[in-house]
């Protein structure tokens, strides 16, 4: 099987950019994809909360129940902040959009840079916490668990490859079927409860510890449980995935998840302290509650793990989901490698779905699948982007004065509010515990934010052709025998396209110019801008349905060979050579590509004309 046929296989058939529309998601649908690291986050959350406490002792452990509704609180200010984001964006109101528009630049790629870091960690914790979810139910898989991480993170990636759709299709069963487990466990638990048939055998071990009930103590833990917020801003990123009206939809959803989760986290929490459960290593505090409530090795016991294991396993999709469309949208403005700009064959941004998982599995390895191991890296990016976003609403609120932007503007100031004291918590308890280093990465994130852009800028001056005069040239006489026909392929219109037509007219007798559409050429400026600088030569723009640039070019190339077949005709490649080998990264490596297709189609004469940054 070749390498095309193998992908087809895997990721299925392309996808032509009229589809679009049709892969919108319904809300039950996006309540699965983009809600599931939210919903699962109930998982370990009350968990992370029960292993601080659990160092002052079991008498500590009761302290979780205000925590947990401190948190709760928290949840509802964020719910209602994000929903004024979801109306004031109806084309997505993501942290580096609302805070690049409304506190500028820097603002904007600190928020950029902070979601970035808490969708990669995201996915590390997910994938981590699921694989410890099967390792707790079967215990011979644990030497195994890097192996297993990665071995999920691949199968998450191929179902976001497929496209919006399918990765929703599929994601509905495990998320609603956790749903259906938690709201069983804590049905079942609350009825043992109250008909006073709690079982002695419950995990209520007493433990003692050295730490000191303090202030700063009950703050650790507070910022321990806020890990249960992470993934609520998914919805207003991912506005335009709702089928129409996309923000009334999306407002919808989010009520929806903040009722779900809301009741999920308490619940767990409320259970575990009834329970007295204490963590226990080696075994999560939802199985250990299972145990607990459903009686070790029962049937609805293994449902509750085996429906925790794949809604761990696939909350990485929330990141899947947002991350490649934030990475469009710095992609975009320059901040990031324009691959990450382009849409794959399935009408998703396959290269920033690569990238994920590639930075997520290098976490894995690092702190080879230990969920404690990251979770204190968590949190510190989400609630940054929060703060910034709310803050940035706020301005947006009082600068625009539409009707009723008082009680829209307080809403947002409570939100901005909150998640700065909560984000001053998590980075003042957690920082010597490794989030530090999140501290760090995010100024670094900034500063490569900002030389590539440098760089993008640097290069377009350099290819610019505002200063170039209109040329005026006298048609090229019309030969009853072409001799030597050339094509010259035309990505933009820019200095080295200009070189590498002059250097067609001093070698063909025929020449025609190709330019490929994948739906984002504004065709009467480049129509324009040719005809006063080229027009003595054909233009011929192809339309690329499904975002193909090398096969159109390669069909029409064995056309033209066809119509000339007794001639050698010249392809000419312009291409521009950066400064530094590692510029070149950042650019497409479309001529790389295209000569290697050209070659499968036994094209004799190609050649490059390279223009020197």
């Amino acid at each position: 099987m070749s390498l095309s046929g193998l992908k087809r296989l895997l990721v299925g058939k392309s996808l032509p950019t009229s589809a679009h529309a049709e892969e919108r998601l319904s809300n039950a649908a996006a309540l699965a994809v983009l809600s599931s690291d939210a919903l699962s986050s109930v998982a370990y959350a009350t968990e992370e909360i029960l292993l601080v406490l659990v160092l002052a002792g079991s008498t500590a452990l009761s302290y979780s129940i205000p925590i947990a509704a401190v948190i709760m609180m928290l949840l509802g200010i964020v719910i209602l902040s994000y929903s004024q984001t979801i109306k004031a964006y109806p084309n997505g109101g993501g942290s580096y959009v609302v805070a690049r528009e409304n506190l500028g630049l820097y603002s904007g790629l600190v928020a950029g840079g902070s979601l970035m870091i808490d969708y990669i960690l995201t996915v590390t914790v997910s994938v981590s916490a699921g694989t410890a979810a099967l390792t707790s139910a079967i215990p011979i898989l644990k030497p195994h668990t890097v192996l297993l991480c990665l071995f999920f993170m691949f199968l998450v990636m191929l179902i976001n490859l497929r496209g919006v759709k399918e990765s929703g299709n599929l994601l509905m069963i495990p998320t609603y079927s956790f749903i259906v487990g938690i709201f069983l466990l804590i049905g079942v638990g609350a009825y043992q409860q109250m008909s006073g048939n709690i079982p002695s055998a419950s995990n209520s071990v007493a433990a003692t510890g050295g730490e000191a009930v303090t202030v700063f103590f009950l703050l650790r833990a507070f910022s321990a449980g806020c890990s249960a917020l992470t993934g609520v801003e998914a919805i207003s990123d991912g506005v335009l995935a709702f089928k129409p009206p996309e923000w009334k939809n999306a407002r919808l959803t989010l009520i929806y998840l903040g009722i779900i989760l809301g009741v999920m986290f308490m619940g767990i929490t409320y259970l575990a302290n009834i329970y007295h459960i204490t963590p226990k290593e080696g075994e999560t505090a939802v199985s250990l509650l299972g145990n607990a409530i459903f009686g070790k090795g029962s049937i609805p016991y293994y449902y509750l793990q085996i429906s925790t294991l794949l809604i761990l396993l696939l909350a990485a999709n929330t990141s899947y989901a947002d991350f490649p469309r934030l990475c469009y949208f710095l992609s975009r403005d320059g901040f990031l490698p324009r691959q990450l700009s382009i849409m794959g064959d399935r009408l998703v941004y396959s290269n920033g779905i690569i990238f994920l998982s590639v930075a997520a599995a290098v976490l894995v390895i690092i702190f080879k699948g230990e969920v404690n191991a990251v979770i204190p890296l968590y949190a510190v990016g989400v609630f940054t982007s929060f703060t910034l976003s709310q803050a940035g609403m706020v301005l947006r609120w009082y600068r625009l004065k539409t009707a009723g932007w008082q009680i829209s503007a307080v809403l947002n100031g409570i939100g901005a509010i909150a998640t700065l004291v909560v984000l001053a918590v998590i980075v003042l308890t957690k920082f010597v515990a490794g989030a530090w280093l999140v501290v760090v990465a995010i100024p670094l994130l900034v500063w490569i934010f900002l030389s590539i852009n440098r760089h993008y800028k640097y290069v377009a001056e350099r290819l610019s052709i505002q200063d170039l005069a209109p040329k005026s040239y006298t048609p090229r006489p019309r030969t009853e025998q072409v001799t030597h026909p050339a094509i010259v392929i035309v990505g933009h219109l820019n200095r080295g396209t200009v070189e590498a037509l002059d250097y067609a007219r001093s070698i063909a007798d025929e020449i025609v110019a190709v330019h490929v559409d994948i739906g984002s050429t504004d065709r009467e400026k480049l129509r324009k801008r040719w005809e006063e600088l080229e027009s003595d030569i054909q233009l011929e723009i192809i339309d690329s349905p499904f975002r193909s640039l090398i096969e159109p070019i390669v069909d029409f190339i064995s056309n033209y060979e066809q119509q000339h077949p007794d001639v050698l005709s010249t392809i000419i490649i312009p291409a521009f050579v950066t400064r530094n080998w590692w510029e070149g990264i950042l650019h497409n490596q479309t001529t790389l590509f295209l000569k290697a297709a050209l070659r499968g189609k036994r094209s004799r004469v190609v050649t490059t004309v390279r223009y020197y940054l």
